[in-house]
């Protein structure tokens, strides 16, 4: 029996994909969303052994095939060892569809698992896909470091020769990994690549505004972080040498985006606006709780480009909230109001504030010499 992919597609409109390469943080990303939101998790790896039981090696010729020690399955070619991953995947898909189908009729299901670009655009739309990514070099070092992967450790260093096992094993991650990584980056969906400099609770709040997880999905301990939309978020543009400005000032020095605080103080310390530009906060409570600024340059030498939406930031638990998207209407509305028709954001990320409004234009370098993307949108 053969499924049309919008029929697909419709009974797993309740599943959200964390998916990617090795070592991406696909399995501790999922988990943390799941204790932030309450939504279960479905990892795929977990239930290989399930799923093979209930195979035949008719069917899943690969999900059934043995293997008598290390030797012998670390000494297969780049080729073989690649083909027979592949192959796995393919052939426990079937099950995974049956299972997702029949999980996701109780509630949202978040699902930890390898998906090829294809097979995301068969079985889902991309605001319910994320891909988390890491360049797939040395992948065996980090993975038989994990605590949760002493299995794999003990059973690639019982090889005979287990350096060249591990060779084998990184080159063929590398071959079956490095085409996918490349076109996610230049793809339509949403991706983040492993970066050390950012917590988990951040890579988290990424995820939740992509998915558009709101309070209502949250445990009650979660409430108590505060759902800013209850209390009355109110965006505002500040004055130099008002008492906001110093306590965005106070704000910023404190905040957790270590990469950018620094710069962001010296701004305001130096209040560089000039003309035109300015810098909006959030408020709930009485407390600032986010901040934008609007500008005539980034950080990139691209004086053509103007004006910039630049340094959005939300602190931490008052994010998957739209507090950014509060936050970039109200800039939106300041740019429109002086003449504006245009305006440009700047990301690593891509994925992000297609919500908001904006397109891809192209990627763009840095001053540091790094590569992120250009956003537009028409005001």
């Amino acid at each position: 029996m053969i499924f049309q992919d919008n029929v697909v597609r419709e009974y797993l409109k309740n599943v959200y994909f964390i998916t990617g390469t090795p070592c991406g943080g696909k399995t501790t990303i999922s988990r943390a969303l799941s204790k932030r939101f309450g939504i279960p998790v479905y990892d795929i790896d977990e239930r290989f052994e399930e799923h093979r039981r209930m195979s035949d090696p008719e069917h899943q010729p690969s999900m059934n095939r043995e293997f008598r020690d290390a030797d012998e399955f670390f000494g297969r070619s780049v080729e073989e060892y690649k083909a027979w991953l592949l192959n796995n995947t393919r052939e426990q898909l079937d099950f995974v569809i049956m299972d997702l189908i029949r999980l996701a009729q109780e509630g949202p299901v978040l699902c930890d698992c390898h998906l090829t670009l294809e097979q995301a655009n068969t079985l889902s739309d991309p605001s319910r896909v994320a891909f988390l990514i890491k360049e797939p070099k040395a992948l065996v070092e980090d993975y038989c470091n994990r605590p949760d992967h002493q299995g794999f450790h003990d059973f690639i260093h019982s090889a005979t020769d287990y350096k060249k096992a591990k060779e084998t094993c990184n080159e063929t991650l590398l071959s079956l990994n490095l085409k996918l990584y490349q076109d996610v980056k230049q793809s339509r969906y949403f991706w983040l690549e492993r970066d050390n400099g950012r917590s988990v609770e951040e890579t988290v709040a990424l995820l939740a505004e992509h998915f558009g997880f709101e309070c209502n999905h949250t445990r009650q301990a979660d409430v108590d972080k505060k759902d800013a939309n209850s209390h009355g978020v109110v965006v505002t543009k500040i004055e130099r040498d008002s008492e906001l400005a110093g306590e965005l000032l106070r704000f910023v020095e404190n905040c957790s985006w270590t990469e950018a605080k620094e710069h962001l103080a010296k701004n305001l310390r130096e209040w560089i606006y000039e003309d035109w530009e300015a810098v909006f906060v959030a408020v709930s409570e009485g407390r600032i709780i986010g901040m934008t600024s609007v500008m005539k340059t980034d950080y990139y030498p691209l004086p053509e480009i103007c004006p910039w939406v630049s340094g959005i930031f939300v602190e931490d638990g008052f994010r998957g909230n739209r507090i950014s998207g509060k936050m970039i209407d109200a800039a939106n509305k300041y740019l429109k109001e002086h003449g504006f028709e245009k305006s440009y954001i700047p990301s690593e990320f891509k994925g992000f504030y297609e919500k908001y409004g904006y397109h891809y234009l192209r990627d763009i370098i840095n001053y540091g010499g790094g590569t992120d993307h250009l956003y537009v949108k028409m005001l």
